[in-house]
């Protein structure tokens, strides 16, 4: 097996496409570099890397090598952060994508409460549109995906999922806010802000009035939830549908209000979690899911 040095060595100069910028990243001499690169090119007789005027550039071979050193470093952090795990000292990093909606919502105070508990790991959270989100974990630059409606993929697996139930929302003054829920035939005698055509959110409102023979004509459109949240604050008479997590901080400052339907044709909106299929989970990557699954649970039963 390659030594680790030698991975991080290659693993640098891919990255920066210059044995010199990745040398004064690891703070090595280049030479040392360049002679490992070399020793191993002799060794599997044939090139790495491509030598061009300006940077260095992977061979086929290359890709080839640099995909397995890049899964070889992955998994050695992995069997250190457990090693580390054994010892009672919890440090690390986790790496999760979820939609721009969750990112600027309830998530971030569900990571803050985190980082808290557990003041040695670092959090990385990455705001994706969500279609974006299950090619971030299987490209392995993402450790967890958080979002809606994902497809079904080989290459993830789900650690849990939600039925995240869809609502009306409106303002705290709107004569529908004192209900405790409410008939879709009620909510569409007000002027309603949707989701544009194309999204799956809008889809499941429009198939939720198909089934009971109702149509639903938007006063506006939008691909912003944030939009919508906005334009019902400041519109008393308007409604939208949203998810509890979608305003879960705006129904807790009271800004908004979360009414539940009374009918169950619309179905719910499906969050899952998802990681890699192949590889394990580091323990602290594993302990922030838990804790993300209880959290999550806590907001989606409590419902604003």
């Amino acid at each position: 097996m390659l030594h680790s040095r030698m991975l991080r060595y290659l693993d640098e100069v891919a990255r920066y496409g210059s044995i010199r910028k990745a040398a004064d990243h690891l703070n090595v001499a280049a030479s040392a570099i360049n002679r490992q690169i070399l020793a191993l090119e002799e060794e599997i007789g044939e090139p790495i890397f491509e030598r061009m005027p300006r940077r260095l550039r992977l061979t086929a071979t290359g890709e080839i090598l640099i995909e397995h050193v890049r899964q070889t470093l992955k998994d050695y952090a992995r069997v250190g952060g457990r090693l580390t795990a054994l010892k009672g000292v919890e440090q690390g990093r986790v790496k999760i994508s979820t939609t721009l909606g969750l990112a600027a919502g309830p998530f971030a105070n569900i990571v803050a409460d985190f980082v808290d508990r557990h003041p040695r790991v670092q959090v990385n959270v990455r705001a994706l549109f969500a279609e974006a989100i299950p090619n971030s974990v299987i490209s392995g630059d993402i450790d967890l995906g958080l979002g809606f409606n994902f497809q079904p993929d080989r290459a993830l697996r789900t650690l849990m999922t939600f039925d995240v139930p869809l609502g009306a929302v409106v303002a705290p003054g709107h004569e529908l806010a004192g209900e405790k829920n409410v008939k879709l035939v009620d909510v569409i005698q007000y002027p309603l802000v949707t989701a544009e055509l194309g999204m799956s959110l809008r889809s499941i409102v429009d198939q939720a009035m198909n089934r009971v023979s109702l149509l639903a004509r938007p006063t506006i459109e939008t691909n912003s939830v944030e939009l919508m949240k906005k334009f019902v604050r400041q519109r008393p008479r308007a409604v939208t549908f949203l998810n509890p997590l979608d305003v879960a901080e705006e129904c807790a400052s009271g800004s908004l209000v979360f009414v539940s339907l009374a009918e169950t044709s619309m179905r719910a909106q499906p969050l899952r979690l998802v990681a890699r299929a192949k590889g394990m989970l580091d323990p602290v990557t594993s302990r922030f899911a838990e804790e993300l699954r209880s959290a999550l649970n806590a907001l989606t039963e409590a419902r604003p």
